[in-house]
């Protein structure tokens, strides 16, 4: 049984294959995110990827300082009730905290994944708006 032809790889007008670009619109999160989104002029694809890496970046930061300040708030507060309540909130803090940050570790590491592959893989909510950011 013989195997096709190996399609040929787009390139991009960065001068690297369309995948690869779309690649590395994710290494560096929302810098290399932006960087490839004012440059890429032709590829859809890199421009989506590109706009996706932005937007999970700073969703992650936000995210990030949103539970920060609650969770400083939340001990403070619980600190002045009882010791062991400062404990449980640290706890539970602690662990939505992990939580969420293995969530956007595996959403990253999925993009990187299928932007190497050249798929357009939308995560939820996010997707939808670097489809619309892309295309303009």
């Amino acid at each position: 049984m013989q195997n096709p032809p190996p399609v040929p790889v787009a390139k991009s007008s960065t001068g690297l294959d369309e995948n690869i670009a779309a690649l590395l619109a994710y290494i560096a999160g929302w810098v290399s995110g932006l960087v490839f989104f004012l440059i890429e002029k032709d590829s859809k694809l890199v421009r989506f990827h590109a706009v996706q890496s932005l937007i999970l970046s700073v969703c992650a930061i936000v995210v990030g300082i949103v539970l920060w300040v609650v969770w400083i708030v939340l001990a403070i507060v619980a600190s002045q009730i009882a010791d062991a309540m400062g404990s449980i909130v640290t706890l539970l803090f602690g662990l939505l905290w992990l939580v969420l940050s293995v969530c956007f570790l595996a959403g990253w590491v999925l993009c990187l994944v299928r932007a190497y592959q050249g798929q357009y893989f939308k995560l939820p909510v996010i997707g939808n708006l670097a489809e619309k950011f892309a295309n303009k």
